[in-house]
């Protein structure tokens, strides 16, 4: 469960405990892990440990990768939920937009990494956490990571992130249907998290504000993970326990590029990488 420390992670944390699952809790504060392993203490829920990890840095994310496969233990439900809307620019000390890396990259970094180590494998799932935001931008790699202060716009960069995760969630289910591993691409909805609270807080405020709580809003995540339900094939989204379309304005579904390009393009950055 990456991101797992606050918000719709946390509360799925809780959810998959209660349930019976064993859970990794994977989060960039210490912190905010170990208050959270207390209060789960005193909840008497067990079965979790946690891993610290900064998802914006890819030099962080292959230590993760490298500390699971000493343990060797298999991952049956992978969370794809970290991430955050910066708006101001923050780059990072590889040089890349955090919220890029923590977003979209980390995402393919370590689904990829756990896929290549068979550390993830038949009848596995993986739940892909995007955003409402997607819905109003196309796939546009260029804009995927901008590091130039001129051009950022924290929304524009959150909304072109979560478009991407749509479609990289498609062709991991082209790609990895033969390995018997299931891809979703859900969102949860306006939940009330952190995140909500100090990036759109005049939406939040709104008379007729449509936001709900974490619980709600992880629901169709843990829903996904104990039904596994059939989907058909192309972009789409699950919200509220049913499949939605992938795209609700024509101006989205014009692109040249496709889920292989965008594979290739995430791959490049981390081959870049490790050359520096």
């Amino acid at each position: 469960m990456t991101g797992g420390s606050g918000g719709l992670g946390r509360a799925v944390v809780y959810a998959a405990l209660r349930g019976g699952a064993t859970v990794t809790v994977a989060a960039r504060s210490a912190q905010k892990l170990s208050a959270l392993s207390a209060e789960l203490a005193a909840a008497g829920l067990k079965g979790a440990d946690t891993e610290c990890c900064d998802f914006t840095l890819v030099a962080d994310t292959d230590a993760l990768l490298a500390r699971l496969a000493a343990q060797g233990k298999p991952t049956d439900v992978l969370v794809n939920n970290v991430g955050a809307l910066n708006d101001e620019l923050l780059v990072t000390r590889e040089g890349l937009a955090a919220s890029f890396v923590s977003n979209l990259l980390s995402h393919y970094q370590l689904t990829e990494g756990l896929i290549a180590r068979e550390l993830l494998r038949a009848r596995s799932v993986v739940v892909n956490v995007t955003s409402g935001g997607g819905y109003h931008f196309p796939l546009l790699a260029a804009m995927l990571n901008v590091t130039d202060p001129a051009r950022h716009s924290g929304v524009a960069a959150y909304g072109f992130h979560k478009r991407a995760q749509m479609v990289l969630n498609q062709y991991w289910n082209t790609i990895h249907h033969d390995r018997g591993i299931d891809f979703y691409v859900m969102h949860p909805g306006w939940a009330d998290t952190a995140g909500v609270q100090r990036s759109l807080p005049r939406f939040r405020e709104l008379p007729n504000s449509i936001s709900r709580d974490a619980e709600a809003g992880m629901d169709t995540i843990t829903w996904l993970v104990a039904h596994r339900p059939a989907q058909p094939a192309g972009e789409l989204v699950w919200f509220d326990r049913k499949i939605r379309p992938a795209h609700v304005y024509a101006h989205t579904r014009h692109t040249t590029e496709s889920g292989q390009s965008l594979a290739k393009t995430l791959q490049q950055y981390l081959l870049d990488h490790k050359k520096s």
